[in-house]
């Protein structure tokens, strides 16, 4: 019997139906030679500071840096009650262990995600038990029932991925670290006032410095104004095309008059086709998704989007067995994938009206090794959906579009240049006009991509044309654009480097395939952690979103001008702690080196924020109690007024002892996203019970009850009770 361990119950599922096993217990499912288990992600996590030491239950500047001598883990806690461990995630935790003791287990087989988080998920759960049996590893890019089977027949021992682990580690102990000191002291020193913490991270603050940086360089833009002069040519034949005025390279212009003189010199003068060049030129199709280009070709064409909703919906693909392994940094497959992947194009041909013009071929732009980090590019699998939400239907579309167009033919357009010279004195220059007609069509077929073609009358070489007209425009210089998610991920992928952005892929996207090579493993953050981390930077009020657009805040912007530790808004820095990672994954670099850096750092910092001028970054302002009475006490008659926390007992505030109090977080209301108002508070004292708008089912729906909060006879708490009439 072999015990498999799988990252989720729906990946569980997907196991046990390819290995044909289909008894299904508490926890587990039962076959005549596997057991397959599974866990929520994380079951293990690791201490919080007071686990270790109780005197960091409060947060002291003395008692900065905090670093333990060794890292220890325990069950995850409960999200509504950080005290106490999550009581799901206990039973299932006791489960797999109770499934690892059994006599008949013969090997453990982790088959989590094939990355470092989860290596470290399988590892942290097998290895807490300190299992005699063999364990061994199952690594997959999709959870079809061949690609199972296949990986079953390539198990490799799970200490072969120690370098894997390590890698894991590292990440979530380092995180750990400057996390903890760096937001403790950054908070006692610089916030004013109770309330969320100055969340200081190695990933965040470099992130938000991309966008910084880009709102400091559109305030300080200075629009400049230039101009252009345009002339329209007439042919022999009567038709007419325009041109743009170049001189020494240049078609702007800062001084009109110089225009303004050319354009007196040209108008109702006769002209030359002085050069004529006609070029058919190669249109490649964009290449297959990565996880960064994913979330930003959506974000960009569909409104509401964010990179954090694509990769949820991409997971969920994933674990539909319909698309491969959606967090990889790759933009082509593997070589090994060549048959598989020409069985999954057959698969996704059969119904298309294009279907003729697809053909399969092995080009080193779609199969090479050299581009393969870890992960291949995202393909779909050789299983079709049978059910999509609408948001499932908008990823799965892009991704199996993209695939299809590697074996389409390729675009093809005939470019034209005409060169116009007038014959006028003191004219310099001449007249540029650019044509362009799409002659072959190929990939774009697939996302119906419509190609502005720019139609020249029939002119050749030393024809001789008229000046019809000729105009000069102002124009004014425009400031760089705000950064989107899309623009953003790029330079978080690429650590800030310079690139060139490939709209439409109109040429061989060579500049991308270099950097794929060139910064394997140098960026910000992961492909699974850049959308939580700008999720994260709108959440903790760094940054916020217009339209497509992110911003700033003023907070974000304190944050960066005041925080005294520029490392960790160095996007150097923060690449080259990305890479030392990836080197440990790689088996370069020991996991020990680049903590003891990362220890070192954060002491250092501690000090420095310690030692830095006090100043105020953040400052909130705590509402002030009104002392307003909301009515009499249930319990002992006193007033219920309105404190920080709660409306509650004035005989509590004395500290006389009565509990009575409704918090103002109070958690059966949040679960409806409601919170307790003055009003309902009256209510409830005067009449016993209050009528509520607005409640939200589970379901989403809005509804309207009466709710009661009323002392339960056998016990010393209230509870809320809910009515309809």
């Amino acid at each position: 019997m072999q015990l498999i361990l799988a990252e989720k119950p729906s990946v569980a599922k997907n196991i046990a139906d390819a290995l044909n096993v289909k008894g299904k217990k508490d926890g587990y499912y039962e076959g005549d030679n596997f057991l397959i288990t599974w866990a929520f992600g994380h079951l293990l996590e690791l201490y919080d500071a007071k686990d270790y030491d109780s005197k960091m239950a409060r947060w002291k500047m003395d008692n900065f840096p905090f670093i333990p001598s060794s890292f220890q883990y325990k069950v995850k806690s409960n999200p509504k009650d950080r005290s106490k461990p999550d009581w799901g995630v206990q039973k299932q935790l006791k489960t797999v262990h109770q499934l690892m003791k059994r006599t008949d287990v013969e090997a453990i087989i982790s088959a989590c995600d094939y990355d470092r988080e989860g290596q470290l998920i399988g590892d942290s759960i097998i290895y807490k038990q300190k299992p005699k049996k063999q364990v061994y590893r199952l690594l997959l890019n999709e959870w079809t029932p061949e690609g199972v089977k296949e990986g079953m027949n390539r198990l490799r021992p799970n200490q072969e991925l120690r370098p894997l682990l390590d890698a894991g580690m590292s990440r979530q102990w380092a995180d750990w670290v400057i996390g903890i000191n760096l937001t403790s002291v950054a908070t006692l020193k610089y916030q004013k006032g109770k309330g969320k913490a100055l969340n200081i991270g190695r990933v965040l603050l470099p992130t938000l410095k991309i966008i910084y940086d880009r709102d400091k360089e559109i305030e300080q833009f200075k629009p400049e104004e230039y101009f252009k002069l345009t002339a329209a040519f007439k042919t022999k034949d009567g038709e007419t095309y325009e041109g743009t005025y170049i001189e020494e390279k240049q078609e702007k212009f800062n001084d009109q008059n110089v225009l303004t003189r050319i354009q007196d010199a040209v108008t109702n003068k006769d002209a030359n086709v002085i050069d004529k060049q006609v070029e058919r030129k190669k249109e490649f199709p964009p290449y297959l998704f990565n996880l960064s280009n994913l979330q930003g070709f959506i974000t960009n064409k569909f409104k509401g989007w964010s990179s954090d909703k694509v990769l949820k919906v991409a997971q969920s693909l994933y674990e539909k067995k319909l698309i491969t392994y959606p967090r990889t940094s790759s933009i082509a497959l593997d070589e090994s994938l060549v048959g598989k992947t020409a069985k999954v194009l057959k698969v996704h041909s059969e119904n298309l009206p294009y279907k003729d013009e697809i053909t399969f071929k092995k080009s080193k732009r779609v199969f090479n090794n050299q581009k393969v980090e870890s992960h291949s590019a995202i393909i779909p699998t050789y299983m079709k959906p049978k059910q999509l939400t609408r948001d499932q239907e908008i990823v799965y579309t892009a991704i199996k579009n993209r695939f299809i167009m590697q074996f389409m033919p390729i675009a093809e357009s005939e470019q034209t240049l005409l060169k116009t010279k007038v014959d006028a004195e003191d004219v310099n220059g001449y007249f540029l006009t650019k044509g362009k007609v799409q002659i072959v069509e190929g990939w774009k077929k697939v996302d119906h991509i419509q190609s502005k073609d720019v139609i020249l009358p029939k002119v050749n070489l030393n024809d001789q044309v008229s000046v019809v007209d000729a105009k000069v425009s102002s124009h004014m210089t425009k400031p760089p654009k705000r950064h989107t998610e899309k623009t953003l991920l790029k330079v978080m992928e690429t650590c800030g480097k310079s690139y060139k952005e490939e709209e439409d892929a109109g040429e061989d996207s060579s500049d991308e395939e270099m950097l794929g090579s060139i910064l394997a493993g140098f960026s910000i953050g992961t492909p699974a952690t850049r959308a939580e981390t700008i999720k994260k930077l709108k959440d903790i009020g760094y940054i916020k979103a217009d339209k497509k657009n992110l911003i700033c805040t003023p907070l974000g912007k304190r944050l960066v001008e005041s925080f005294p530790i520029p490392e960790l808004f160095d996007l150097e820095f923060t690449g080259r702690l990305e890479k030392t990672l990836s080197d440990i994954e790689k088996n370069r670099v020991k996991k020990d080196q680049f903590l003891d850096l990362v220890f070192s750092f954060t002491s250092d910092s501690v000090e420095k924020i310690k030692q830095a001028e006090d100043i105020t970054i953040n400052e909130i302002k705590s509402s002030k109690n009104s002392n307003e009475v909301l009515g009499k006490c249930p319990v002992c008659g006193e007033n219920v007024v309105d404190s920080y926390v709660a409306f509650s007992c004035s005989n509590w505030k004395k500290g006389k002892g009565c509990s009575f109090a409704i918090w103002k977080n109070d958690k059966y209301l949040a679960s409806m996203k409601k919170k307790p108002t003055k009003t309902m508070v009256k209510s409830l004292l005067k009449n016993g019970r209050a009528h509520v708008k607005g409640l939200t089912s589970k379901k989403g729906k809005k509804f309207s009850a009466y709710l009661k909060y009323e002392k339960d006879p056998d016990k010393k708490y209230f509870s809320w009770k809910m009515e309809f009439k």
